[in-house]
């Protein structure tokens, strides 16, 4: 599975401005889409070992996956992808959010995530196979909300990720963080698990000041 995993469909936007925070958001949600999706290649690796990090948790951790990709030979990744994801019969995790939050697949989850790509206007592409309570696909789902990809409204992205992320995402990735076996997934891990708990605090923050009727948006 590619992170381009999603179709065209007629809840499909043109590409209006969006600001710096919303921008930074994207690029993060589908960074995450990129690595839950398929082992990197050698262009991919290079291009990742140009990250650059800051004095944050979150660009520590961007630090790290840099000098990660910089060392890290593609099929060495290649067999850990496999071994963390895919696996004889089943791999080390389950990258779906039936299994995190029922321990099956096509579960109720499942259910939820169509019904709401379906109100976006959105659908899996014709070369995906996976069910897309795939984590990859709802990172990519996020990103193209908070890009502005799709014509939805402000809260649409709050709302996606309060009912299909926010319930375990942040532990799929605490969970690859402690199981993954070389730097650069232990890397993808802490990326993701900082994202995730950036995201909750700040779409929480949005709740609340839209409770009390002020205005605040999310910033991460």
């Amino acid at each position: 599975m590619t992170a381009e995993a999603l179709r065209n469909g007629s809840g499909m936007g043109g590409e209006p401005a969006i600001d710096e925070v919303d921008l930074l958001r994207a690029h993060e949600y589908h960074l995450l889409a990129l690595l839950l999706g398929r082992t990197p290649n050698a262009e991919l690796l290079a291009r990742l070992a140009g990250l650059e990090g800051d004095a944050s948790p979150l660009g520590q951790a961007h630090a790290a996956l840099a000098q990660a990709a910089a060392a890290s030979d593609p099929a060495a990744l290649e067999r850990e992808f496999f071994d963390l994801f895919i696996g004889i019969g089943r791999g080390e995790l389950i990258p779906y959010a039936s299994y995190y939050l029922t321990g099956f697949l096509h579960e109720r989850p499942l259910a939820g995530v169509r019904e709401d790509m379906a109100a976006l206007g959105i659908e899996r592409a014709e070369h995906v196979h996976d069910p897309e309570d795939h984590l990859a696909i709802l990172c990519e789902i996020m990103a193209s909300l908070a890009s502005g990809r799709f014509d939805a409204g402000p809260a649409a992205g709050r709302q996606f990720f309060c009912r299909h992320l926010e319930p375990w995402a942040g532990r799929f990735f605490q969970d690859l963080e402690q199981a993954a076996s070389t730097p650069f997934y232990r890397s993808v891990g802490r990326i993701g698990r900082l994202f995730m708990e950036t995201e909750a605090r700040a779409f929480a923050m949005v709740a609340e000041d839209v409770s009390t009727g002020a205005v605040l948006r999310p910033a991460g």
